[in-house]
């Protein structure tokens, strides 16, 4: 072998070598990947009875999903995923537990709210880059407030990434209403659930009926409030979800028979919502229990959100 040819394979071997040993580690990074955002990865924690095992691992858990996301930023699914978890653990574990905090604690409160704010909304950002690299221009196009245009190669294969950047995005808002800056992006949120409810209106068994729930029947008639469309979307979450979710009933307990102070009814959500068997839903056995545990702190601090039992309240201690 002349020099030449010599050289030329000392440096080619050593490159080859350092290709080889690079795509081996993409391809591993994108098998990790892959199994931790299977069809069955979510239910590890959404199948769980112990929320306070979930709350405790998640952190840990989001951090392992962004490590990974670091380390390969163009894997769909694990974009998902990551972005979903923040959302989820923002809403389950912070801002949920945060309102059942007594007014002595509201320094605890304001600080726990804050913390979901962020993160719905870091969840939110890193679900929208998906949505940006499969459709370049969409996020210009949602600030442009031309929504139509911007999703409108949007397919129903979209629909989880849709349904979560919006709800994020919303929940961020629901925590800090004076957020005016926040607050002028709402109907970009909003043309993201929109269209997500288009593409697949029933999907992951109503989740999205049950996002319109609260949305119709938390909002102002003059933001878009509207009690009925509230109650239509309560009994197509019932039949999305064959009767087998707390969910509905929490969610127009505490909207609609609030607003209409309709004491009776809200009760009577409730104690449905209580009924309803974990385990009949094995995959969403943790979203039953911790809804189950909010239904039993709302019917015991009913009075302080409606007027009937303050006033039924006060009448018997004066008895």
């Amino acid at each position: 072998m002349n020099k030449a040819i010599f050289s030329a394979v000392a440096i080619v071997l050593p490159a080859l070598f350092f290709s080889s040993a690079c795509s081996i580690k993409k391809l591993a990074m994108n098998q990790v990947a892959n199994a931790l955002t299977g069809s069955s990865s979510s239910t590890v924690f959404t199948g769980d009875n112990d929320p306070e095992l979930v709350g405790d691992a998640l952190p840990f858990a989001i951090k392992m999903y962004e490590s990974l996301l670091a380390a390969n930023p163009r894997h769909q699914g694990l974009r998902l995923q990551t972005g979903s978890l923040y959302i989820m653990y923002a809403n389950a574990f912070l801002q949920t537990p945060a309102s059942m905090l007594p007014e002595a604690e509201y320094k605890k409160q304001e600080f726990t709210y804050l913390r979901a704010k962020n993160l719905y909304l870091r969840g939110r950002d890193i679900i929208l880059v998906c949505l940006e690299d499969r459709y370049p221009g969409l996020r210009a196009g949602l600030q442009k407030r031309e929504y139509d245009r911007a999703l409108q190669r949007t397919t129903r294969k979209d629909a989880p990434l849709l349904y979560w950047a919006g709800a994020g995005w919303l929940g961020a808002y629901a925590i800090d209403p004076f957020d005016m800056d926040l607050g002028v992006t709402l109907p970009a949120a909003a043309a993201l659930i929109e269209k997500a409810y288009k593409l697949d209106p029933d999907f992951s068994a109503g989740a999205l009926h049950e996002f319109y729930i609260l949305y119709y029947g938390s909002l102002p008639e003059y933001m878009g409030g509207d009690l009925k469309k509230a109650r239509d979307h309560f009994i197509k979450a019932l039949a999305a979800s064959g009767g087998r979710s707390a969910t509905p009933y929490l969610s127009l307990a505490t909207s609609v028979t609030v607003k209409e102070q309709n004491l009776a009814e809200f009760k009577e959500l409730l104690n449905k919502a209580l009924a309803i068997d974990p385990e009949v839903s094995p995959e969403n056995r943790l979203v039953n229990v911790l809804n189950q545990r909010k239904a039993r702190w709302l019917l015991e601090h009913a009075d302080d959100f409606f007027l009937e039992a303050g006033e039924n309240t006060t009448d018997s201690e004066e008895k």
